[in-house]
């Protein structure tokens, strides 16, 4: 594995803890500020940094979105999402040991779950670790990005008023944030020729406007749920939506044989008993009393 790869890795790795940090972070922040509005979209997001710990959250967030960019852009998007996934089991850790969060049995299990379910989504892609792997056919990015937009826009209009909308919602923004990554990985591979004139490429404004609108519907799906389980659909939905996007979009390998399929199955399996496990989100009276 040449060492681009494998340090690579190592951002990926980061990426994991400070991605979590942030989220519960801006969890904390988002609790105790006022709701986020679908028609008022500016001025409810800037409301939020009035929170100390809303804006400390974000701060560590793009920390982690710089190094996540930096992983894609020197490993496979599969290999990148695969250690990111696994990085997964240590939001009951953080969110209880760090955060005193009330972490129940279930969801210890389904966080688990669907990291293990994830992770070995992931390593069934198959011999990903030779390139960066960032060829694609421009329609198909179109096309995969357009529909995880479309779906993810679904989903938060569905969960957006609903007392128990907070997983659609959540799902949502894993989505949206999916969608982002396909379009940094894309946009990565045309580095080396345009250097910093990527900036101003039509995919630089693609990934801004879909990483802000999927912080907006992040924030209210922590809003209305509970940390770990809202922080574990977000992420499950973005790695499914990123490692789906290595065989699809960019060509990465598949396995073969019977062998591989059947790992394939029973980790899409896990991660979808791991969804069914997730805990009810709690109501707007409870979130008010800090339940």
């Amino acid at each position: 594995m040449p060492l681009s790869v494998q340090l690579g890795l190592l951002l990926a790795l980061a990426t994991a803890v400070a991605s979590l940090l942030g989220f519960l972070l801006k969890h904390r922040g988002a609790i105790e500020s006022p709701d986020v509005e679908w028609r008022k979209p500016v001025r409810s997001s800037l409301r939020l940094f009035r929170s100390r710990a809303y804006a400390v959250g974000m701060g560590v967030a793009m920390g982690s979105w710089g190094l996540h960019v930096a992983a894609l852009s020197l490993a496979p998007i599969s290999l990148v999402q695969t250690v990111i996934a696994g990085g997964l089991v240590l939001l009951t850790v953080l969110a209880n040991g760090v955060f005193g969060h009330e972490v129940s049995q279930r969801e210890w299990v389904g966080v688990a779950m669907t990291a293990a379910g994830l992770a070995f989504l992931a390593a069934t892609v198959g011999n990903t670790g030779n390139s960066a792997h960032s060829d694609f056919d421009p329609a198909t990015l179109v096309a995969y990005v357009g529909l995880l937009t479309a779906a993810g826009t679904a989903a938060a209009v569905a969960g957006w008023q609903t007392a128990a909308g907070a997983s659609l919602v959540a799902a949502a923004a894993g989505l949206l944030w999916g969608a982002s990554d396909v379009s940094i990985k894309a946009l990565s591979g045309t580095f080396g020729d345009r250097g910093v004139a990527v900036l101003i490429h039509p995919l630089a404004l693609i990934i801004l406007l879909l990483s802000l609108y999927g912080l907006l519907v992040s924030t209210r799906s922590l809003q209305r749920g509970r940390a770990v389980p809202v922080i574990a659909i977000t992420s499950a939905a973005a790695n499914v939506a990123t490692i789906a996007a290595g065989p699809i979009v960019f060509g990465e390998p598949m396995p073969a044989g019977a062998v591989g399929v059947t790992v394939r199955l029973a980790a899409f399996a896990l991660v979808v008993t791991a969804a069914a496990l997730t805990p009810p989100p709690r109501t707007p009276q409870e979130v008010v009393a800090g339940v």
